[in-house]
């Protein structure tokens, strides 16, 4: 008799869908990488900063700024700007997460867009906790994996958007919000933040749509559903 799984199929499911979005993330990686050192950062700043960072929107933010001559200082202003998006998804795990102690310091690391949308996105409880480790753990590996051939090959690599490996993250990320927007309320939901975000690109530095979009959701679910 064949032995059981290790992982029921929800488990396994949750697996597959992290290594997809972790591997397209590593080839996205690998434009960081290239980027972050043909900016002026050294190999070592590169790989730290994917390794104590680990939020690729405010990387690509903060050598963005450095490689078209801006300061330090604006940069991680920036990066730090965007970033603040991950505070508001900490909120929204804490009550399903339920860690202490020493993992807090690892579930905060892993608070980014990929590890909610895969951890919210499940009706239970445990698979959606394992869901925000498992991706996690493989989406760090290969960001940094990714980010380490990027720096390394810069010279093979000049210029990493010609291979469209820039699209991967947000076509990731599409991917798992599309099973949330069946319903009439998040279809509306989306529509509306996508159009906001579209109207206040040419107004506010980059990195403020997503804040006020982030916001303004918020706001209504304290008291859109009360009114």
């Amino acid at each position: 008799m064949a032995d059981a799984p290790v992982f029921s199929p929800a488990r396994q499911k949750v697996i597959r869908d992290a290594l997809g979005i972790a591997i397209a993330s590593g080839a996205y990686a690998l434009s960081f990488g290239a980027i972050a050192t043909t900016s002026g950062l050294s190999l070592l700043q590169t790989v730290s900063l994917s390794l104590l960072m680990f939020t690729g929107a405010s990387q690509f933010a903060l050598v963005g700024i450095i490689g078209s001559g801006g300061s330090v200082w604006a940069g991680a202003a920036t990066a730090a700007l965007l970033g603040t998006r991950n505070a508001l998804y900490g909120v929204r795990l804490s009550s399903l997460l339920k860690v202490s102690g020493l993992r807090r310091f690892g579930a905060a690391q892993f608070v980014i867009d990929e590890t909610t949308a895969m951890a919210i996105a499940r009706d239970d409880e445990n698979v959606g906790r394992f869901a925000f480790w498992a991706t996690g753990l493989l989406l760090f590996a290969f960001w940094n994996l990714g980010t380490l051939i990027g720096a390394l090959a810069t010279n093979a690599l000049p210029d990493p958007k010609v291979l469209g490996l820039d699209a991967a993250p947000p076509a990731a990320y599409l991917a798992l919000l599309a099973p949330r927007l069946r319903a009439r309320e998040p279809l509306a939901i989306a529509l509306a933040a996508g159009l906001v975000a579209l109207i206040c690109i040419p107004f506010v530095p980059a990195g403020i749509p997503l804040l006020i979009v982030a916001g303004l959701v918020v706001l209504y679910g304290l008291f859109g559903k009360s009114a």
